[in-house]
């Protein structure tokens, strides 16, 4: 396990080294400049190279590059251009918005997707089979402002039944978390069917139904705990997911996590920002890899790490 653990850690040090090589090329390489937006459309030529030179954007790649990284390892990720504020602190001011709407994902993808996925395993082969994993199929496909604006459109707009938009009460968090839940609902619905069918093939529960068990019993004592083992370990793999979404999410329903944070910053090329975000959003994704390997042996005896 130690062995495994360090390895794993040592791959992880260097997929973020990766993302934050990537990204900050990436932005070096924008036709944008933050410098033209920190200054304004009226400053002067002067104006405008003097501050490059205080942010040392005057400087080649491998310089600027360099020193983020030697910031980076002692904690800093520096300084907004625009709000004027250390990164860090904005993203841990926002980062419990995010985490609470990631929770309320969680929730809505397995309440959602595990009912699916069990109702099609029960009547597979039927109308209803088919017309669920159809609509697994569209949860999956479907562009998330697209199912955003969808549920606005309806819930809020039409039926009045939660706000717009905001951020403070649950109803507030009902149609965002739906948003990001819809995807992963669809994955695991998919999922939890062939789950649920293998294990309703299985001996002991030819013989719970021999020993005349209701159905009810059998599918919730017997199936259902075997089923769902190999789901929930899959639940740290849905960070990526939830990363990806969340800035949409949040920008679509006026979240105020580090989804609406980084849509700001790249509107407003604030550098500073979207790497923050970038590198948060990697060690997020990496650690919940992690947790879902670590966990998944416990979970179903059947996986062995390696």
């Amino acid at each position: 396990m130690i062995a495994y653990l360090t390895r794993r850690l040592i791959q992880a040090a260097l997929i973020l080294l990766g993302v934050s090589l990537i990204t900050f090329a990436l932005l070096y390489l924008l036709p944008a400049d933050p410098v033209r937006q920190i200054a304004g459309r009226s400053a002067t030529p002067q104006t405008v190279e003097s501050i490059r030179q205080q942010l040392g954007l005057d400087q080649p790649f491998a310089v600027q590059y360099w020193r983020y990284l030697t910031n980076l390892v002692s904690g800093d990720l520096g300084r907004s251009y625009i709000q004027r504020s250390e990164v860090s602190e904005l993203i841990v001011a926002r980062l419990p918005a995010s985490l609470l709407l990631m929770v309320g994902a969680i929730v809505c993808e397995l309440v959602i997707g595990l009912s699916m996925g069990l109702i099609a395993a029960v009547k597979r082969g039927s109308a209803t089979d088919q017309a669920l994993m159809v609509g697994s199929f569209i949860g999956v496909s479907a562009p998330q402002f697209v199912v955003g604006l969808l549920l606005l459109y309806v819930f809020a707009v039409k039926l009045g039944w939660f706000p717009i938009g905001g951020y403070g009460t649950f109803s507030h968090m009902v149609l965002p978390s739906l948003t990001l839940g819809i995807l992963g609902a669809g994955w695991y619905s998919r999922m939890m069917r062939s789950s649920m069918i293998d294990v309703l093939r299985q001996d002991y529960i030819r013989t719970a139904r021999a020993k005349g068990l209701a159905q009810r019993a059998v599918l919730f004592g017997h199936a259902l705990p075997n089923a769902i083992l190999p789901v929930i370990a899959m639940i740290g793999i849905d960070i990526g997911m939830f990363m990806g979404g969340i800035v949409v999410v949040e920008s679509v329903f006026g979240w105020p996590g580090i989804g609406q944070l980084a849509w700001q910053a790249i509107q407003r090329v604030d550098i500073p920002i979207i790497m923050g975000v970038t590198l948060v959003s990697a060690c997020a994704i990496v650690l919940g890899n992690l947790l879902a390997d670590i966990v998944a042996p416990f979970i179903d005896p059947r996986i062995k790490l390696r």
